[in-house]
Order: C-alpha cells, then structure tokens, then sequence
C-alpha cells in the first residue's frame, strides 16, 4: 500500500466524529443520517482519515461483519477538496486487509464509478440491483390489494422466525443490525404470514432525503408486493428501494407505479463470484452500506 500523505493520519471514528462524517455523505449526495454513522459505530469499524495539522476528517470508510463468513465495506468518503489522491484507494485496501486478517469476505454493492476500481483491486460481479425511487404519494389504486390482508406488523414473539428466515435468504446472521432497523420506521416493520410460518418480512430506515425500503424478503414476487403495498400506505414518500434485478417482475411493478430507476448498483465480493444469498427470497437490500 502506498503511503498516505504526510498530513494525515488514520484512526477509528468516535461518537464526536459524527457530526463531520455527516458532512462528508451530504457533500456527496447520499442519504444517511446519524443513526446510520452510530450503526457502524456499535456494530461495526468505522475508520476515518484525520489532518494532522487541523484535526479536520477528510475521508471515511466502515466494516460490518454479517456472522462469521463476510463483511460489508461502506461509506467510503472522501472530502471534494482532497480526492484524487489516492486515499479511496487506500482505505479500501486498508479495510480489505483488516477483514481478511478476520478471516471474513469482504462483500460490497458497487456504483458504477467505483466498480472498475473495486474490479481491479480484485472483487468479482455477483449481481446487480437498481434503486428505485419515487418523491410523490401513490394513488390508492396502487397502493391497496386484496392480498395485503396477509401482511401484518412486526411483533416482538416473530423475532426468533425471522431471524432464522433472514439467516437462510442472506448467508450470515445480522441479529443487531435488522433490531435496529426495525426501530427506525416501526410502521414499515411488517411480516408476511402462512400456514406454519414467515411468508416474508419488509423493514425501513428514515434517511436524510427520503425512506429506505429493504430488506425485503419473500418466498414469491405476489409477498414481495403485497409487503411493499402495506408499507406505502403507512409511510408516506419520498422512498428508495434497491431491487435485485433478477426480479424483474418486482421492478416492472414499481416502475408502473411511477418510481424511476435512480442508478444501478453492483453487489461484488472480494476473489470469487458467488454471493451468500438466496437470490430467489432477496428481493431488495438495506442500502448498499448495510447489505
């Protein structure tokens, strides 16, 4: 790894390192807000690139291990006025190696700026997904479905079966991370039922600019839908959904109520091609810095 510039200086971030790193994902456009910097300092490694001769956080970057297999790398951030430096680059590499000294996979979900440097540095295409998004409220025509009857909110006795569901659709157990996301937007924490069992589960987040959506878990594209139908009537918009776009169907339904394709994602993991998910029940993720 190439040397960072003299002036800075690497650490992890703390709870007053907040407000900055804040800074950081508004000047880029994105859509955390401070409980979502707090996810990775509870549950995760936030590092941060620190001035020397200022103190002033300059660039980000955060692991989160999903169970005993893989780990999420995210918010990787980089102040306008000092990029193209390298420092990306290096907290990248920085945090693939404190993963693999873990013995976990470093996973990540890729815009198209940084997949052909995440290609080089030796992650592989998995699979792709779009983010979906809509700033107006739905019609009630789009909104309602006979089939949502089988749509419930979450309750504190479902939480054993979902988490064994989640388990099985995403690879790796995230037991503290969906509690929390859980919390966030308790009206959109919402469960599919069957006969014996969870059908489906849907949770959100709030964010800076608008509602996340996902995950999204389910056994068929009709739960999918009727997950997400219960939710617009719950919450009201602007939301974002990334959908795997292996659901076409899914995305096509979204579409035809008036969300736009925002951009492509790229789900890549470090040195091979194959994800850990179910990719017949992962319908639509957290957010590309959560998994």
């Amino acid at each position: 790894m190439a040397a960072l510039p003299a002036d800075v200086e690497l650490r992890l971030l703390q709870p007053s390192d907040i407000d900055a790193a804040l800074l950081l994902s508004r000047e880029a456009g994105w859509n955390q807000v401070a409980a979502d910097w707090q996810i990775f300092l509870d549950l995760g490694v936030a590092y941060g690139l620190v001035t020397r001769s200022e103190g002033r956080l300059v660039g980000t970057a955060a692991t989160l291990a999903h169970g005993s297999g893989f780990a999420w790398i995210s918010m990787l951030l980089v102040a306008v006025d000092w990029r193209r430096r390298g420092l990306a680059r290096w907290l990248l590499r920085h945090c693939v190696q404190e993963l693999m000294d873990r013995r976990l996979v470093p996973v990540l979900d890729a815009t198209p700026a940084g997949r052909p440097v995440y290609l080089r540095l030796g992650f592989r295409d998995c699979w792709s997904m779009r983010r979906l998004v809509r700033h107006q409220p739905l019609q009630s025509s789009d909104r309602e479905n006979g089939d949502s009857a089988r749509i419930r909110p979450l309750r504190s006795s479902d939480w054993p079966a979902l988490l064994a569901y989640d388990c099985a659709v995403f690879g790796g157990d995230r037991t503290a991370l969906l509690r929390r996301l859980a919390d966030r937007v308790p009206e959109a924490a919402l469960v599919a039922e069957r006969p014996g069992g969870i059908a489906g589960f849907l949770l959100g987040r709030d964010g800076r600019v608008m509602t996340q959506f996902g995950p999204l878990a389910a056994e068929d594209e009709e739960t999918a839908e009727a997950l997400l139908r219960r939710a617009f009537l719950v919450r009201p918009p602007p939301y974002a959904i990334d959908v795997a776009d292996r659901h076409a169907r899914l995305g096509r339904w979204l579409v035809g109520r008036g969300f736009a394709v925002e951009r492509p994602l790229t789900r890549m993991v470090y040195g091979q091609r194959a994800a850990f998910d179910d990719p017949a029940r992962l319908f639509a993720a957290a957010g590309p810095e959560l998994g």
